[in-house]
């Protein structure tokens, strides 16, 4: 069984995620966006070892946290190869917020899609979802029913499309390819607010007419 632990960090409230086998107490962390510390200090309190970092993609606030998670836990960084020019320009992209952040470290590992990554027991499959930014991945428990989709679908709302790689078409086939096929009863743990599920945003989200498939 998998434990999740949702822990909304630094000034922009970006989830970050830690992903947990509960078999093994091996632990992914998903999107660090803010003081790396003390997501590993966390970590550590719930009695897990961080085996992976996984980032959905690699805009300043979800990688906030990195250089320092890096540091604290030596896990290797899993990233799509398109999305490694972001992470390279985070701290600039962070500056122009008036933002900073400690330069990010290089990825370990590239993601392609359809790879499917082992965390203790857990299998996570990686979904490509760019639109929202270059390089964008969604992580899937099937066995679990749950996605981790970064900034792509949230509840009430989808990703941001008008920051650089923005791509609102693309966005959409994104959601609509990838995501929409998944069972209705998923639960959506999205890099911004609450949890939701496919069914949900199927019924209710305004941008469902652009997305749903057509009947």
């Amino acid at each position: 069984m998998a434990q999740i632990l949702q822990l909304p960090i630094g000034p922009l409230q970006t989830n970050c995620y830690i992903l947990a086998c509960e078999e093994t107490m091996q632990a992914a962390v998903i999107d660090p966006g803010w003081n790396g510390r003390a997501i590993a200090a966390t970590a550590d309190e719930q009695g897990v070892q961080i085996s992976h970092i996984l980032l959905t993609h690699a805009h300043f606030d979800h990688v906030g946290g990195l250089a320092e998670l890096k540091q604290e836990t030596a896990a290797p960084i899993f990233i799509h190869p398109e999305a490694v020019e972001m992470l390279e320009t985070a701290v600039m992209s962070a500056a122009f917020f008036q933002l900073k952040i400690p330069a990010p470290p290089p990825p370990d590992q590239m993601l392609a899609p359809g790879q499917t990554l082992q965390v203790g027991n857990l299998k996570l499959d990686v979904l490509c979802t760019p639109g929202h930014a270059p390089g964008h991945v969604c992580f899937y428990l099937p066995d679990q029913a749950v996605l981790f989709d970064g900034d792509v679908l949230f509840q009430g709302s989808i990703g941001r499309t008008d920051l650089p790689g923005g791509d609102y078409p693309l966005l959409m086939a994104s959601i609509r390819d990838q995501l929409m096929p998944l069972p209705d009863e998923t639960h959506v743990f999205s890099g911004h607010g609450p949890q939701t599920t496919i069914g949900d945003e199927k019924a209710r989200n305004p941008f469902r007419r652009d997305f749903l498939p057509p009947e």
